[in-house]
C-alpha cells in the first residue's frame, strides 16, 4: 500500500491531481519546497540499493524479506502447517463472544487489509511485471508467502501486549509491545529505555505516515482517477473548486467510520473488503476466461521467466528482486502497522490472532497482486510491450495504465471499474488509517475523548488537503518514515520471537486439554450464553 509502491506506478494517475493554479498551487510549491530535501535524505537512506549479481535493490527490501525467512524457519512454517487453522479461527470456530477485545476475528482481518490493499496491487503490480517481466509473479508469491509468517509474529505480539480500558476498548501495535514487551524480556534499565525509545519513535513515525501516505495520498489518487474519467481538468470535476468540494464529502464519509473506533471500523470493512476484493477479482475472472485458451501458456511464462529472467532488470535475480520488492511494499509484514488491527480482536489466546493475520499477504499478495499480474500476462497488451521497452530505455512504466489496457482488450468500459476499484481501496484504506494514527496519537498524547476528537478532526481536515494538494515531498519523506519504522519494529520482532513460541505452545496445550475447542459460531454462542 505505500505511496513509494504505488507512486512508482502511479505517475499517470497522480499527474492529473493536486492544485491546478492560484493560492493552491502556491501553497504547495511553499511546502514542497520545505519537504524536499528532507524527502530526498531520508529517501536516499531508507531507500538506498545494494548490489546483488549486477542488479541492485533497496536494503530495506532485503531486511524484510530475510526477516519472513528467519521466521518461517523459526516457527516451522505455520503459513502452510496452519493454514486450514487460520481459516478455522477467522470463522470463529474457536473463539467465544464474551472473550475480551472488541471485534471478531474476520472483522480484525478485513480491517487490516483494507489498510494494505490499495493502488499499489493495481499500479505497483503493472510496473512490476513492466520491469521484472512475468517471471517477477512467482517471486512475489514467493514474498509474499513467507510475509505471512511475519504477520504472525508480529500480531501475536500485539495482542499479547495490547492495553485494556475501562471502556471495554483496547489499545495495541508496535508501541506497546516494544515498550512493554523489550521491558519484560530485559528488565534492566537499559531495556526499558530501550523499549521506551523504540516505541515512541513507532508512534510518531505511524502518526505522520497516516496523515500523509494512508490519508492524504489516498484521497488525491481517488480525486484524480475520478477527474480522469469525466473528462480530465476540462471536464466536469476540472479545476481546485471541485477539488474541495470531493475533498470535503470524502472527509465526511471517512469521518462517520472513524469517529466510532474498532468496531465502526469493523462493521465497514468486514463488508468493504470483501465487496471491493469481489469486484476486482471478477474483473480479472472475466478477462482470464475470455482469453482461457492462452492462461496455460501464461501461467508457464510466470515460471520460465522467474528461472530465466526475460525482464528489464537483470534476469533472474532481477525478476526475483522486483518480485520481493512488489511484495514487501504491498503486504507491509514487518511494519508494524497490522498489528494495531488485530490488538482489537475478542480472544484468550494471543497466537489465535496470529494465525488469522497469517491471510493477510495471502489475500493482498498471493491472490490479489497474483491476479492483477495474470490478467496481465494473459492480455499482453501492445501498451505492455510499449512499457516494456520504455523501462529498457530508462524511462518510468505508467503501472495504472499498463494495467487498465489490459482490462480494456476484454472490457472497454473498464476505467469505469478501475475508477471505483479505487475509490473503494482508497477509502478503505483511509479508514484503516485512520484508526492506526488515532492510537498512535493517544499514546503519545493520551487517550480522552477531547484527544481522540482532536486527532479526528485532524485527519478529517487533512483528507480535504489531500484532494486539493499533491505534495510529493511530504509523501514521499512520509513512505520513508514508515519504512525506517521496518528496522526498529523487526529488531524487536527477534527479540521477542521466544515470546511467540510461548503464546504458540499454550494456545495448543488449550486445544489438547480441551479448553480450546472447536465449534460452529451458531454453537459457541449457545455455550457462551450458558
Amino acid at each position: 500500500m505505500s505511496v513509494t509502491a504505488s507512486a512508482a506506478g502511479a505517475v499517470d494517475l497522480l499527474a492529473s491531481g493536486g492544485a491546478s493554479s492560484g493560492t493552491f498551487a502556491a501553497i504547495e510549491d511553499a511546502i514542497d519546497a520545505v519537504f524536499t530535501p528532507l524527502s530526498e535524505g531520508l529517501s536516499a537512506l531508507v531507500f538506498a540499493e545494494i548490489p546483488l549479481f549486477g542488479v541492485s535493490f533497496p536494503w530495506i527490501v532485503g531486511w524484510l524479506i530475510l526477516a519472513a525467512l528467519i521466521f518461517t524457519v523459526y516457527f516451522r512454517a505455520p503459513q502452510f502447517r496452519n493454514f486450514r487453522l487460520a481459516i478455522g479461527i477467522t470463522r470463529g470456530r474457536y473463539t467465544s463472544d464474551d472473550e475480551p477485545g472488541e471485534i471478531p476475528h474476520f472483522q480484525a482481518l478485513t480491517s487490516a487489509v483494507s489498510g494494505t490493499v490499495g493502488l499499489g496491487n493495481i499500479a505497483g503490480v503493472g510496473v512490476a511485471v513492466t520491469i521484472g517481466g512475468a517471471g517477477a509473479t512467482f517471486w512475489m508469491i514467493c514474498a509474499g508467502l513467507l510475509g505471512m509468517c511475519t504477520k504472525f509474529v508480529e500480531c501475536t505480539l500485539g495482542v499479547r501486549y495490547r492495553e485494556h480500558h475501562e471502556d471495554g476498548t483496547v489499545s495495541g501495535g508496535p508501541m506497546h509491545y516494544l515498550r512493554r514487551g523489550i521491558a519484560e524480556r530485559f528488565p534492566s534499565v537499559f531495556g526499558r529505555n530501550l523499549g521506551k525509545v523504540l516505541a515512541g519513535l513507532a508512534a510518531i513515525f505511524i502518526l505522520f505516515f497516516g496523515v500523509a501516505g494512508g490519508n492524504m495520498f489516498q484521497a488525491n489518487q481517488t480525486f484524480a482517477q475520478l477527474t480522469e474519467v469525466t473528462g480530465g481538468e476540462s471536464g466536469l470535476l476540472g479545476g481546485d473548486g471541485a477539488a474541495l468540494i470531493f475533498g470535503i464529502l470524502l472527509a465526511l464519509v471517512v469521518g462517520l467510520v472513524i469517529f466510532g473506533g474498532a468496531r465502526s471500523v469493523g462493521r465497514v470493512t468486514s463488508r468493504l473488503v470483501p465487496a471491493m476484493a469481489i469486484i476486482y477479482v471478477l474483473a480479472c475472472l472475466t478477462v482470464l476466461l475470455v482469453n482461457l485458451p492462452l492462461v496455460p501458456a501464461a501461467i508457464s511464462a510466470i515460471f520460465a521467466g522467474a528461472f530465466t529472467g526475460a525482464g528489464v532488470a537483470g534476469g533472474v535475480i532481477g525478476a526475483l528482486i522486483v518480485g520481493f520488492q512488489r511484495a514487501a511494499f504491498s503486504n507491509e509484514a514487518g511494519l508494524g502497522s497490522a498489528p494495531i488491527a488485530h490488538s482489537a480482536v475478542k480472544t484468550r489466546h494471543p497466537a489465535t490472532e496470529g494465525y488469522v493475520a497469517m491471510l493477510e499477504p495471502f489475500v493482498d499478495t498471493v491472490v490479489i497482486c497474483t491476479m492483477t499480474a495474470l490478467t496481465i500476462v494473459v492480455a499482453d497488451t501492445p501498451y505492455w510491450r510499449e512499457a516494456q521497452a520504455a523501462a529498457l530505455a530508462g524511462e518510468d512504466p505508467a503501472g495504472v495504465t499498463v494495467t487498465s489496457s489490459a482490462f480494456e482488450t476484454v472490457l472497454p468500459w473498464f476505467p469505469y471499474v478501475l475508477t471505483l476499484a479505487v475509490a473503494l481501496f482508497a477509502i478503505s484504506t483511509m479508514i484503516t488509517w485512520g484508526y492506526y494514527g488515532q492510537k498512535a496519537w493517544t499514546y503519545l498524547f493520551g487517550r480522552t475523548a477531547v484527544s481522540e476528537r482532536v486527532y479526528q478532526v485532524i485527519f478529517c481536515l487533512f483528507v480535504v488537503v489531500g484532494s486539493v494538494l499533491t505534495l510529493g515531498a511530504v509523501l514521499d519523506f512520509a513512505d520513508a518514515v514508515l519504512f525506517l519504522l521496518a528496522l526498529f519494529n523487526i529488531t524487536g520482532l527477534y527479540l521477542l520471537a521466544p515470546v511467540v513460541k510461548e503464546e504458540v505452545e499454550a494456545f495448543r496445550a488449550a486445544r489438547r486439554n480441551g479448553d480450546v475447542v472447536e465449534m460452529a459460531p451458531a454453537e459457541r454462542r449457545a455455550v457462551t450464553r450458558t
